[in-house]
């Protein structure tokens, strides 16, 4: 398994000017690397960040987007898959972090968590492209080339969970609400 802060890590360094959307806890890690807020979109609802992906990656099919996912919040959202795969956007990279528990509410496992195959969902709705990483140096190695083929393409990354012990109503607020980081990325995909 990896480190999340590893796989940030490695996507920052090839990102380039891609759009990043987050979901929950994928949120926080990202937040930690990411040096260009106006390009990072932090969605809250758990299970609805890949729609608004989507939707931005086939409303401006000139921009990669990548979905930074988990794998709790995909599991209550899976007619996703089916959508994309469907509407096939080129320009769509779904990462899902694969840590086999709900971390932002406590560490409680997922439904499923050691029979469930989100590569193999893809592969069978159809998706362009699906992997499938538990080890840093094989993802460092590999992701430069998955990013620059044609989506949509899920990419699944065996993590080790990062656990919230903190109750939600008592954790401090974030930064930027989704509010403001809508603007933030409104303003700037309309400046580009």
């Amino acid at each position: 398994m990896i480190d999340q802060n590893d796989v940030m890590q490695v996507l920052k360094q090839h990102r380039d000017n891609a759009l990043v959307v987050t979901c929950m806890s994928a949120s926080r890690a990202w937040g930690r690397v990411s040096d260009t807020p106006e390009r990072d979109l932090p969605i809250r609802p758990m299970g609805k960040a890949s729609n608004i992906a989507f939707g931005v990656a086939m409303a401006r099919p000139d921009l990669k987007v990548i979905m930074l996912d988990g794998d709790g919040s995909l599991l209550m959202n899976l007619g996703t898959l089916t959508t994309v795969a469907t509407q096939k956007p080129e320009n769509f990279y779904h990462f899902v972090m694969e840590n086999g528990v709900y971390a932002i509410t406590g560490g409680q496992p997922i439904p499923g968590k050691d029979v469930v195959s989100f590569k193999g969902f893809a592969e069978d709705a159809g998706y362009a492209g699906y992997y499938e990483f538990g080890d840093l140096e094989e993802f460092s190695v590999n992701i430069e080339a998955v990013l620059q083929e044609k989506g949509p393409i899920l990419i699944c990354i065996k993590t080790k969970p990062e656990i919230s012990d903190t109750p939600p109503g008592m954790r401090p607020p974030a930064a930027r609400t989704w509010i403001d980081a809508l603007r933030d990325v409104q303003g700037h995909l309309n400046s580009g």
